[in-house]
Parts: structure tokens; C-alpha cells; sequence
């Protein structure tokens, strides 16, 4: 079994708030733009509101997931300990956050062995 730092781990499990949209973008520290998120990924997003679809044309970007505005089963699904975009804007999203890297996946394995549930 691989062993991460603590301080992986600290940051996977932490959750933090922040705005879909950003200041710099006109966004406004309200209730309809705030999200809560794990501080992994949200460290990732920063002002991003878009990305590319790795399956897609990579000249065309599609907006984030936006989990305010829409609804989570419609755009992603878990297989196991790895999440799966099944629209541009989830498999963008997945990207963009890196839901996926080899760190979160071993996490989120570890969190289904210890019987949580996604």
C-alpha cells in the first residue's frame, strides 16, 4: 500500500468555500455563488469558469460545472474511487480540478475500504 502525506491527506479531507464565479469576473460573495468543495480540488479551479473537454475539440472550451445551477448526476458518475465526466462539461470539470490525479483516487479508495460511500 503507498503511504501520502499527512498533509496530502489533511488537504483532501478539508472543505472549503468558495465563489463559482469570481470577483474578478463580477462575481459576489452570495449564497447562489458560493459552493462547498474539498480544498484539493477547489485549490485547482481558481477564477476558472471554463476548460476544455478532453474528449473534445481542444480549440473549444465548455463552461464548468456549475453545482448551484446544475444538477451533479447529469453530468458525472463514480466508478469506484475514480469520478467519470459523462458530458463535455463534467469531463472539463474533472480536468480542470483534477479530480482524478493518482493522489485522490488512492484517497478516495481508502475512504470505500473504510466503508464511506460517494
Amino acid at each position: 500500500m503507498r503511504v501520502l502525506p499527512v498533509s496530502r491527506f489533511a488537504r483532501m479531507a478539508s472543505v472549503s468555500s468558495r465563489s463559482y464565479l469570481a470577483e474578478k469576473h463580477g462575481g459576489q460573495t452570495l449564497a447562489d455563488n458560493l459552493a462547498l468543495s474539498c480544498y484539493y480540488c477547489n485549490s485547482f479551479k481558481g477564477p476558472n469558469i471554463a476548460g476544455i473537454d478532453p474528449d473534445g475539440a481542444p480549440e473549444l472550451a465548455v463552461q464548468l460545472f456549475h453545482p448551484r445551477k446544475q444538477v451533479w448526476s447529469e453530468h458525472f458518475e463514480w466508478n469506484g474511487a475514480v469520478l467519470t465526466g459523462i458530458t463535455p462539461t463534467g469531463r472539463a470539470t474533472i480536468s480542470v480540478l483534477r479530480i482524478n490525479d493518482s493522489d485522490a483516487i488512492e484517497f478516495r479508495r481508502l475512504l470505500l475500504e473504510a466503508g464511506h460511500r460517494f
